[in-house]
Parts: C-alpha cells; sequence; structure tokens
C-alpha cells in the first residue's frame, strides 16, 4: 500500500510504498479523520501523528467520508458532494464510492501530518514549497500583511510570475475579491436608494389602489340604492295601479248593483 503523507506546514508531500502488514496494521479499521500515530511506521517518524484525510481502492474508486463501510456503495450524488463534478446544471448521478473505513484493499492511504516528531524527515519537513498563489480576498490580503482599514490593499497583491508562450517573462495579478472602492460604495448606495425608491412605489401604488378601490365601492353602493330606490317606486306604482284598478271594478260593480235594483 501507498501511503501519500502531506505538510500544511511546508506544503511538502511525499509518497511511501510500505509492503509490511504489521506496520499498515495499525491503520486497519480507522476511518477518515482520525489520527494514528506515527511510530508505527519506523524510528524515521517517531513522534509523529497523522490525521487519515482519504484514500483510493485498488480499482480507483475514492473514499467518502460518511460512509460507514469498508465497501463500496453506490450513491446518488449531486452538486456540492465529495467524489462527484456535475457536467450539467441539476444533474444527479448514482457513483459507486469507497466507504471511509480503512481496510487491506486499498491501494493509496492519505496522510495529513497533524504534529511533527524530533528528526527532520527528508522530503517532508526540511524542505518547504511556496504557494503557487497568493490570497485574493481582500480581508485575507490583510490578514497576511497586518494592514488597516485604510491602507490600500492593491499595492500587497502577490503578484504571479511565469514564462509566457515566446520566453518572455510576464506576471500577473490575481482580481481582488471585496474590495471596498469609492464605486463599489456608490454601487451599494445606488441599490440602497433602489430599494427605498421601490418600497415608496410599492407603497403609492397600494394607497392609490385603495382609493380606487374605496371610490369603486362607494360607486356600487350608490349604483344599488338607485337600483333598489327605482325597484321600490316601481313597485309602489304597480301596487297603486292595483288599487285603482280594484277601486274602479269596485265602483263599476256597485253602479251595477244599484241600477239592478231600481229596475
Amino acid at each position: 500500500m501507498k501511503l501519500n503523507i502531506a505538510n500544511p506546514l511546508t506544503g511538502a508531500q511525499k509518497v511511501l510504498e510500505v509492503d509490511d502488514e504489521h506496520k499498515l496494521r495499525a491503520f486497519y479499521e480507522k476511518r477518515i479523520s482520525q489520527e494514528v500515530e506515527g511510530d508505527v511506521l519506523g524510528d524515521e517518524f517517531k513522534g509523529f501523528i497523522f490525521r487519515i484525510s482519504g484514500g483510493n481502492d485498488k480499482q480507483g474508486f475514492p473514499m467518502k467520508q460518511g460512509v460507514l463501510s469498508n465497501g463500496r456503495a453506490r450513491l446518488l450524488l449531486s452538486k456540492g458532494k465529495t467524489c462527484y463534478r456535475p457536467r450539467r446544471k441539476g444533474e444527479r448521478k448514482r457513483k459507486s464510492v469507497r466507504g471511509c473505513i480503512v481496510g487491506p484493499d486499498l491501494s493509496v492511504l492519505n496522510l495529513v501530518v497533524a504534529k511533527t516528531g524530533d528528526a527532520e524527515v527528508p522530503g517532508l519537513t526540511d524542505v518547504h514549497v511556496p504557494r503557487r498563489l497568493g490570497p485574493k480576498r481582500a480581508s485575507n490580503i490583510r490578514k497576511l500583511f497586518n494592514l488597516t482599514k485604510e491602507d490600500d490593499v492593491r499595492k500587497y497583491v502577490i503578484r504571479r510570475k511565469f514564462d509566457s508562450k515566446t520566453g518572455k517573462k510576464n506576471d500577473k495579478a490575481p482580481k481582488i475579491q471585496r474590495l471596498v472602492t469609492p464605486r463599489a460604495l456608490h454601487h451599494k448606495r445606488q441599490i440602497a436608494l433602489k430599494k427605498v425608491n421601490q418600497r415608496e412605489k410599492v407603497q403609492r401604488e397600494a394607497a392609490e389602489y385603495n382609493r380606487l378601490h374605496a371610490q369603486q365601492d362607494t360607486n356600487m353602493l350608490a349604483t344599488w340604492t338607485l337600483l333598489l330606490l327605482f325597484r321600490l317606486m316601481a313597485l309602489q306604482r304597480v301596487k297603486e295601479q292595483k288599487d285603482r284598478r280594484a277601486s274602479e271594478i269596485a265602483k263599476r260593480r256597485s253602479s251595477r248593483k244599484a241600477s239592478s235594483v231600481k229596475a
């Protein structure tokens, strides 16, 4: 089994080929993020403490944190999950992953130095590999150079030097993120002003709508009142006509009776 040891303090990595089963037995049944003493690998790593960070089995399937098994599992993975990189937006895929428990079927085991020992390990603690890229965020640049908010961060950006295709030496600097500039402050004020204007506009439109709605309700009430009044007047006229006709019929009948009595 290969042991890929990384030292975050120096940025160096070292790969060890270990064939002795007695040395590897200390890593078996351990999970990712658990720590193992380095004495089991020999006196060279006496005092070291390694933290297990991952690995691959002999078929190349990666170990995944949270899968409590020493075998493989097929998981439905989406964006943001380890061991999977989606090619399309919203894509999910079922992938085979190795459990997080170390076993003898691994070909590579990744270790991180959590504590260094007294002795120097060639290629791991005696060399310093500089970082290829410097910090990009404004707050991280201030933290690195111990700057205040009044200092100009743009003067402290770490530029990367490289050779172009023609052999000419060039350098480039990353775009600083979250940089507070007068333009950014103006843009922030414009966004806040836009929100205030939008809120006032919504309030004005709501007040106008309520006024029109109340006016419409008043008009509808007046219309229904007039219709009801006309209805009552029509019913009154019909009743008066019925009463007049009934009285006329009664008079006619009484006159007929009177004429018949005289005859």
